[in-house]
């Protein structure tokens, strides 16, 4: 026989003598010796029991002795288990009771799981079944089990099981029945009940046995007395309620209009709250039978909805009754009748015909559906809890988290690159036209006369900017002039509005549609309805010159300035009350100096009046504005030989003056939608200049949601005050709207427009419903839209109501954007972050999950935002982020080429297709003319790497094209770090891979109503003709040994913030996986990593820690996965760019404007520039040097951020002639001494690592390294 263990040597010699004297008598046969073993328990008890009356000592040992029996290696235990087992002596059981008891009572939350372990659940249940027969059971025997059973039933997972098996649901259920006046005993019962009916065959057995009945029994109205039974009988009835079953029986017997009789009484009485956990419980037990479709029903039959709403009213103002009016708000929300959304289908709109239906996949099934599928309101018993105020976004990651874990590819043979093309040589010979620069022989260049030339850094400014002031006074009535087009030039169904509101507050009209034919006559009527209107004489109104201006009214410096008239408030005219104008562009003083802080001119001349390069060379290059920090350097210093530093560039739409209104109007007319607009929306005619403050995450103020939430309730409790009017419809676009001037006007029938319906519910109140994308019945985020007819002062609340994902960065501080036209018209043309009381939740709103596409989500969601207009009779668009249309694109395209030096700059556009919708794609060119003929500039011209870049194929990201828009204008700028970048690389760009979804407004999907990124496997040139051209031209690359150094496809994120890349590695994906490999599968080049790692240094918005590179099996036909497996291109990244803000870095706690979003496209340049200097011949590292990083990642080495503690530490501080490359590092000896040296020894020596040490540093290469001081020559200076 083993002697007792006790945790500790010395131990308390007590309890071990105590603890052996009962392990002795437990091995004698049938515990003869019962006084022994009552007086050793009894003792055990002694010292077990805390009691208040203790002095502090005798607390400490109680404590002490509770710890010594459950502690790890303790036998103490099963000793005392095994004595409650084999003995029959009452008092000695009632004795262990009371220690085990004591054991798990206070903080006995660990002892519960030692009792389990120790097999006691399954001991003091055959226990209760002895006890059970005696007649009649000791009542204290049956208190102190049940209330030990209670307490450790929770922590074993078989519980229920082993309690229906050992027949103790019938004996605690038989003693309740039997004791209903005894609170003592059916207190700890009750207890028991509750931990049963976590178990689903429990609780159903037990509710057939009359349960449920009977728990009604005991709670009732209002009573002071037993409220502690009374609170354990709620709890253990919404156990029980959780069963369907159970919960069917109380509706069919009329319990729910009881409970909500005992809710009110409760409510009314508990004047001092003192009773909370009793209402709770009682609510919750509504709840759990409120999570059947009949229980929903009998609940709206009880009027359930005004008891709960009217209770709730009266607990909002006191916070610690918080639980109670959540709960409230989810059985109400959950209890609101399920509607379909108030439109015919679901189904998009527009339609579009496909040239091929395919045979399998959501289209497939959206072509076989039935008409009325898409009316069924799915209402099962789903018991999906609606979120409540305390959701957090940490839940959702949590669930990603585990989702992409699932996702992750395990497949070796699948992540190793095939590098297989898919397609004939032959095939892809047909490619070769879109890569004219690797057979061009520059005959027709002046290449003699290039380095001659010298682009001017002077000041050049250009002509003012005419822009009309709050000062203008016009008529109040809405006027439309349709753009009138020749019927020669575009077809009918091709005809555009400029679509230039008018709104400038209650004295003031903005500049109307503009008659693009006929000038004369629209000046003229606008002279007319001026002075008739204002009562001015003929002197007094608009002349024909002053119509001239507004008619050529743009944001756009026009050359031939002369002709054009500027007027400012403190000018003096021969014509009396002209509208004052203020002129942008002249001083930093000015206006200007508002919108981009610079006095450098923004804009250039109207369509149709382009300057040449020479005219414009300035203003591709200047450097003002710091709007992107960079490691500046002195250019001037840099010689030829050396490579150029990074000067300071110019603010995001500085950069390139590339914004045409009248050159936009006639691109408008070419691009080709499906619904035919016909007009264009003010921001995109008129352009966007970022706002020079700052727009900060601001955080929701507490019990907004819940607010709003119960402001939708009251619509169907007062479902008189509901207005319930129609106001924009584009399925009835003849349904007739109002002009009472109390009503919002929307339209949205323009490009990138979304916006279905419009319905006003209060009067200051309207719900939004957005069209699906075409060709298909889901995808509803990216909205577009106008509204006018506006007060001022006055709170507009707004309702997105079948918005589709779980949750959304609305509710954690992103802000929708707006545009104002008057505002425009005072010098602000600018999109700005803006509403209050923003929310997003789920609502009343639902669909089949057939007319779903089979997805598990069924409800909607409504995001909601409250708006308060600084302008009266104003024209405003709201948008989810800022737009960027297919006609913006090609205008900027144009511009670029007009304005680039083609004796300076290779710039090549190209239709690399047509889209379904008969729009071009275009694919840009971007390089440097070599600097001569001669073979070996040509040699160096052909030879240069490939970058290749695409963005926009999903169109709702709108927020990749700003961020392409500020690489094509860097690449395009004269600045030098561009035209080194042009020197070292050919770039490839296909700017936007799904204008079709662009145009048309959808957020997801082109018209074939599929994510083109998920066809890169196999795309089918019919359906997918701008994905299987590209996919053709990195093929034919690939082909000819041309393989793209990087390829980027730019998105936009809208669950994260920051700005990240998502790559693929073998090593990294199977690390996240439980696959073992062999090294030897393991091989690739790791400079995967090195260009978000230079990101990370240089652009504010990267977040390095965001980045993964690993492969997913459900990305597998995205452009990375594909690009990567099939081409071959080691470094292809997604980058996403977020629509909300910056948790991190210089922009941490703003969100992101189109500033930083073109910041960040040149940021991604720069560090392209950097790449350059690890793939050149002349500077490549040996090998044993460059494959210190490869041990580094393969030990895992994890080195803390700057701000983190990290042990045996140095500073190293480092410099070099080059001074972009001194600095300081932080060094890690544990765990790079080690490493380093092994690499020395393999490289022969220190000599490499002395001369390519600065270079490892600045490359982030090496994230920590350890030096020792004999490891470093002379150039370079160690401070410990």
């Amino acid at each position: 026989m083993n002697k007792v263990k006790v945790s500790t040597e010395k131990g308390n010699s007590r309890i071990l003598s105590l603890l052996a004297q009962l392990e002795k008598i437990n091995s004698e046969s049938a515990l003869q010796d019962v006084d022994n073993a009552r007086y050793v328990t009894s003792k055990l008890l002694h010292l077990a029991q805390t009691q208040a009356a203790f002095p502090l000592s005798v607390l400490q040992v109680s404590e002490r002795t509770k710890k010594d029996i459950t502690a790890k290696g303790s036998t103490g235990v099963e000793v005392i288990l095994s004595t409650l087992e084999n003995t029959r002596d009452l008092q000695t059981i009632l004795n262990i009771l009371n220690i085990l008891h004591e054991l798990v009572s206070v903080g006995g939350g660990r002892r519960c799981g030692i009792l389990v372990s120790k097999g006691g659940s399954q001991i003091l249940l055959q226990l209760l079944f002895n006890a059970s027969k005696d007649s009649p059971p000791n009542e204290e025997v049956m208190v102190q089990l049940h209330s030990i059973l209670a307490k450790i039933g929770p922590k074993d997972k078989k519980f229920g099981v082993k309690a229906r098996i050992n027949g103790a649901l019938g004996i605690t259920l038989s003693l309740v029945k039997q004791n209903l006046q005894n609170f003592k005993l059916i207190l700890p019962c009750l207890q028991l009940l509750r931990v049963y009916s976590s178990n689903a065959v429990n609780a159903v057995s037990l509710g057939k046995n009359g349960v449920v009945e009977l728990m009604f029994k005991i709670i009732g109205p209002f009573n002071r007395k037993n409220t502690s039974l009374i609170k354990v009988s709620l709890d253990t009835l919404a156990a029980l309620l959780k069963s369907k079953t159970n919960a069917r029986r109380s509706v069919d017997r009329g319990y729910l209009p009881v409970l909500l009789t005992i809710y009110i009484d409760w409510h009314r009485h508990d004047a001092r709250h003192r009773h909370m956990l009793i209402r709770k419980g009682i609510l919750n037990c509504i709840k759990n039978i409120t999570g059947i479709k009949l229980g929903r029903k009998a609940f709206v039959d009880a009027e359930g909805m005004k008891v709960l709403y009217n209770t709730s009213q009266d607990c909002l103002s006191v916070r610690t009754l918080d639980p109670l009016v959540n709960i409230s708000s989810l059985i109400m929300r959950k209890c609101f009748p399920k509607n379909r959304l108030p439109i015919p289908t679901i189904k998009s709109v527009y339609h579009f015909q496909l040239p091929v239906i395919p045979t399998s996949g959501p289209v497939a099934q959206l072509y076989n559906l039935a008409p009325e599928v898409d009316d069924v309101v799915d209402e099962s018993d789903d018991a999906d809890d609606t979120e409540v105020e305390t959701d957090n976004e940490n839940e959702d990651e949590e669930k990603d988290e585990n989702k992409k874990n699932d996702d992750i590819e395990t497949d070796i043979n699948k992540l190793k690159p095939v590098h297989d093309l898919g397609r004939l040589i032959e095939e892809l010979e047909v490619y070769k036209q879109f890569f004219p620069e690797l057979t061009e022989d520059f005959q027709a260049y002046n290449l003699s006369a290039k380095s001659n030339t010298t682009v001017s850094r002077s000041d050049k400014r250009a002509g003012p900017i005419i822009v009309p002031t709050a000062g203008e006074e016009l008529s109040s009535e809405r006027s439309v002039i349709k753009a009138i087009v020749k019927e020669n030039d575009t077809p009918k169904s091709h005809r555009i509005l400029p679509n230039v509101y008018q709104g400038a507050g209650q004295d003031h009209q903005l500049p109307t549609h503009i008659d693009l034919q006929n000038n004369e006559e629209s000046k003229n009527s606008v002279n007319s309805r001026y002075s008739k209107q204002n009562g001015h004489t003929s002197t007094q109104c608009l002349n024909n010159e002053i119509a001239k201006s507004l008619d050529g009214m743009s944001l756009h410096c026009n050359n031939a300035s002369d002709n054009v008239k500027c007027w400012n408030s403190g000018c003096v005219s021969g014509i009396e009350n002209k509208p004052s104008f203020l002129t942008l562009g002249e001083a930093c003083s000015k206006t200007c100096q508002q919108l981009s802080g610079c006095g450098k001119s923004l804009f250039v001349s109207s369509f149709g009046q382009p300057p040449s390069w020479q005219q414009v060379g300035t203003q591709l290059g200047q450097l003002c504005c710091s709007g992107i920090d960079t490691d500046a350097e002195d250019e001037s210093s840099l010689s030829s030989s050396e490579e150029p530093g990074f000067p300071e560039l110019l603010e995001p739409g500085v950069l390139q003056p590339l914004h045409d209104p009248d050159l936009y109007v006639e691109i408008v007319k070419k691009t080709k939608s499906v619904p035919e607009y016909s007009e264009v929306a003010y921001p995109d005619y008129f352009g966007h200049i970022p706002p020079p403050f700052k727009e900060p995450l601001i955080e929701r103020p507490y019990g907004v949601q819940r607010t709003k939430i119960f402001q939708d309730i009251e619509r169907l409790i007062h479902a008189n005050d509901i207005i319930d009017k129609i106001v924009y419809d584009l399925d009835f676009l003849s349904y007739p709207v109002s002009e009472d001037g109390e009503t919002l006007r929307f339209n949205s029938q323009f490009e990138s427009g979304n916006l279905r319906k419009a319905i006003q519910i209060r009067k200051f109140e309207y719900d939004l419903i957005l069209n699906s994308d075409i060709n298909s019945n889901h995808h509803h985020q990216w909205f577009y839209f106008e509204v006018s007819g506006m007060r001022n002062a006055v709170s507009y609340r707004f309702n997105i109501i079948n918005c589709e994902k779980s949750n959304s960065q609305f509710n954690y501080g992103m802000h929708p954007i707006m545009y104002s036209v008057q505002e425009a018209m005072l010098g602000r043309p600018q999109w700005i972050r803006t509403g209050a009381d923003i929310c997003y939740y789920k609502n009343h709103f639902s669909r089949s999950s057939i007319a779903a596409g089979g997805l598990k989500g069924k409800s909607y969601y409504t995001l909601t935002f409250t708006m308060t207009f600084p302008h009266k009779d104003d024209v405003c668009y709201f948008a989810y982020h800022y737009p960027y249309t297919y006609s913006t694109l090609q205008m900027h395209i144009q511009k670029l080429e007009a304005l680039h030096d083609p004796q300076q700059i290779y710039f090549r556009q190209d239709s690399i297709c047509e889209t379904l919708g008969g729009n071009p794609c275009p694919v840009l060119t971007i390089t440097s003319i070599p600097e001569s003929k001669c073979w070996e500039h040509l040699y160096q011209f052909r030879n240069r790497p490939y970058i290749f870049l695409t963005s926009r194929v999903h169109p709702g990201e709108s927020n990749s094209s700003w961020v392409m828009k500020g690489t094509l204008e860097f690449l395009m700028s004269n600045n030098l770090t561009a035209q080194s970048l042009r020197d070292s690389y050919i770039f490839k760009i296909v700017p936007m891979l799904n204008p079709d979804g662009v145009i048309n407004g959808s957020h997801r999907c082109s018209l074939s109503g599929e994510d083109l990124n998920r066809q890169w496997l196999t795309p089918n040139p019919e359906l997918h003709p701008t994905i299987y051209h590209t996919k053709g031209l990195l093929q034919y690359l690939a082909s000819i040994q041309h393989t793209p150094l990087v390829f980027c496809d730019y998105h936009g994120h809208s669950r994260k913030k920051n700005v990240f890349m998502y790559g693929c590695s073998i090593k990294e994906t199977v690390w996240q996986t439980d696959v073992s490999a062999s090294s030897c599968d393991l091989q690739e080049d790791l400079g995967y990593r090195t260009l978000p790692k230079v990101l990370n240094q240089i652009a504010p918005a990267f977040c390095m820690s965001s980045c993964s590179f690993v492969v997913e099996k459900s990305k597998e036909s995205t452009a990375r996965v594909v690009v990567w497996r099939e081409v071959g291109v080691t470094r292809s990244y997604t980058m996403e760019s977020t629509y909300c803000g910056c948790d991190q870095g210089k922009y941490k706690g703003q969100q992101i404007g189109t500033r930083e979003l073109e910041e960040m496209g040149a940021k991604f340049c720069i560090s392209l520039l950097r790449l350059k200097r690890l793939t050149s011949v002349e500077c490549r590292l040996p090998p044993s040097l460059l494959d210190v990083e490869n041990d580094l990642i393969d030990t895992r080495c994890n080195v803390t951020s700057s701000s983190g503690y990290l042990m045996n530490t140095s500073m190293l501080e480092y410099r070099t002639k080059d001074s972009e490359l001194s600095g300081r590092l932080l060094l890690c000896e544990d765990q790079m001494e080690k490493v380093i040296w092994t690499r020395m020894k393999a490289s022969g020596g220190s000599s490499e690592l002395h001369k390519t040490l600065p270079y490892l540093m600045s490359e982030c290469l090496i994230p920590a390294l350890f030096l020792k001081k004999e490891m470093i020559q002379s150039p370079l200076r160690i401070f410990f």
